[in-house]
C-alpha cells in the first residue's frame, strides 16, 4: 500500500499502468472484432432459441394447484427464468452489434488514414 503521508515513499500503488496484462494492451483489429461479433451473435441466437423453447414448454405445462401461494410462486419463478434467459440473449445481441460497428469504424479509419512518408 502506498504511504500517502510520506512523499518520499518508494512503494508502488497496487494498480499501475505497467501491471496491465498484455491482452488488454493490444489494440482491437477488424478481424478480432468480427470474430467476437460472430461468437456473441451465436450465443445470442442460441439463447433466443432457448427462450422460445422455454416459453413453449411453460405454455404447454400449466400450473395445476388449488393453493394460491404455490401458483404465485410458480408464476414468479417462470417469469424470472424467462427474464434471465431473454436478458442474456439481449446482452449478447447488443455486444454483437457493438463489435460489428467497431469493426466498421476501424475499417473506415484504416481506409481514410493517409500514409505519412
Amino acid at each position: 500500500m502506498t504511504d500517502l503521508t510520506n512523499p518520499n515513499s518508494t512503494s508502488k500503488p497496487l494498480s499501475s499502468a505497467g501491471d496491465a496484462t498484455s491482452a488488454s494492451s493490444t489494440s482491437p483489429t477488424v478481424l478480432r472484432c468480427l470474430t467476437g461479433s460472430l461468437m456473441a451473435g451465436g450465443f445470442a441466437a442460441a439463447l433466443y432459441a432457448l427462450t422460445l423453447s422455454i416459453a413453449q414448454t411453460f405454455a404447454n405445462k400449466p400450473i395445476h394447484s388449488d393453493n394460491v401461494t404455490a401458483i404465485n410462486i410458480a408464476a414468479a419463478v417462470r417469469t424470472l427464468v424467462m427474464g434471465i434467459v431473454a436478458l442474456g440473449a439481449g446482452v449478447f445481441a447488443f455486444a454483437s452489434l457493438g463489435l460489428m460497428l467497431l469493426a466498421v469504424q476501424l475499417l473506415i479509419q484504416k481506409l481514410v488514414k493517409k500514409p505519412t512518408g
